[in-house]
């Protein structure tokens, strides 16, 4: 059965609303098993949830609603999303939003990120990958991630591509830059090694742990050649973390 209209926390917990999270976060998803999932981990994870599949009614929710965050999927029944997230920009909406996208391609990114999304997601995608992009982007002031990264003296156009370092542009190959990318956006936070080797492979392509510890290591040596103020720590066991230079 499709989702008919706003599913709130109050259809899932007989707690009182004064006793609701202080995040309040939209799903809007006309998946309903996928919705289903999405909502049950967020709420688990102490967020407060409201779910609906249509743009008209992310529209209207978030007109009646002050969300902390959106998690959008792009592809709707009743259109592109990519119209509505460019509607909420130009009224000025700063509320943060991770688009979410059924194929991992640039276009999809693109489009999502030109149009003021703050983060995206290719499905499919691991629940514990989903619940770490969600708790960066609110931990950021502003929930400003977008298509221009900065962090320290690195910053990167993820759009075109450009990487500079202390104002110096720097040429980068594609997995590193894709690797560079998810750390800067969940800076100071451990990145797991299988969402480090999602960013930079295709699903089709079958790559060893060794390969991507390889291009880490590249990154990480260009990174001080070139005298970022940050470097690639690697967790034991877990996977990477970016973070300043001592």
């Amino acid at each position: 059965m499709a989702v008919a209209q706003i599913e709130t926390d109050a259809e899932h917990s007989p707690r009182g609303a004064a006793e609701r999270p202080a995040t309040r976060l939209l799903v809007v998803e006309d998946d309903p098993r996928l919705s289903q999932a999405i909502s049950g981990r967020l709420r688990e994870d102490g967020h407060a949830v409201d779910c609906v599949s249509t743009i008209a009614r992310a529209a209207a929710a978030v007109e009646k609603t002050r969300y902390d965050l959106v998690l959008l999927d792009l592809n709707l029944p009743d259109g592109d999303a990519v119209d509505l997230l460019k509607r909420w920009r130009r009224a000025q909406r700063s509320l943060p939003v991770i688009a979410v996208t059924a194929r991992g391609g640039l276009d999809d990114k693109v489009r999502g990120l030109d149009a003021g999304a703050d983060d995206y997601l290719s499905k499919p995608f691991e629940p514990d990958e989903l619940l770490a992009r969600v708790r960066a982007l609110l931990r950021r002031p502003g929930g400003a991630l977008g298509k221009n990264l900065t962090y320290v003296n690195i910053e990167l156009d993820t759009v075109r591509r450009q990487l500079r370092i202390g104002g110096r542009r720097l040429n980068m190959p594609r997995r590193e830059l894709a690797i560079l990318e998810l750390l800067m956006r969940r800076a100071e936070t451990v990145v797991d090694r299988d969402a480090v080797m999602r960013a930079a492979y295709a699903p089709d392509e079958h790559v060893s742990s060794n390969v991507v510890e390889v291009n880490v290591s590249r990154l990480r040596r260009k990174l001080m050649e070139h005298h970022a103020a940050a470097e690639v720590h690697a967790i034991r066991g877990v996977g990477y973390m970016l973070c300043t230079s001592p």
